[in-house]
C-alpha cells in the first residue's frame, strides 16, 4: 500500500510539472516580478525605481540556480526541524 501511494504521488508530481508546458504551448513563462514591473511602467510612464539591484546575475540560468539553491536550503532547514521535533515526541 505504501509503495502504491509513492508511485501515485510521483505520477501526480510529474503531471504537475509537464501539464503547464503541454497546455500553454508557445507561451512565455515570466515571473511575477517582471509582470509587476511592466504593469507599473504601463500605468505610470514617468515612474523611476527608488533603488537599483546591488548585483544582477550574469544570466537567467544563474538566477534560477540561486533561487533553487535558496529553496533547497530552506526546505532542508524546515525538514530538519520537523524531523527533530517528530523524533523528540517519540522518545
Amino acid at each position: 500500500m505504501k509503495k502504491k501511494n509513492i508511485i501515485l504521488l510521483l505520477i501526480l508530481s510529474l503531471f504537475l510539472v509537464v501539464a503547464p508546458l503541454l497546455f500553454n504551448k508557445g507561451d512565455e513563462f515570466a515571473g511575477a516580478d517582471d509582470q509587476a514591473g511592466d504593469l507599473i511602467t504601463e500605468m505610470n510612464e514617468g515612474y523611476e525605481p527608488w533603488f537599483e539591484s546591488l548585483w544582477e546575475p550574469p544570466s537567467g540560468e544563474i538566477e534560477s540556480l540561486l533561487f533553487c539553491s535558496q529553496a533547497a536550503i530552506g526546505a532542508g532547514f524546515i525538514g530538519y526541524f520537523i524531523g527533530k521535533k517528530s523524533n523528540a515526541k517519540r522518545s
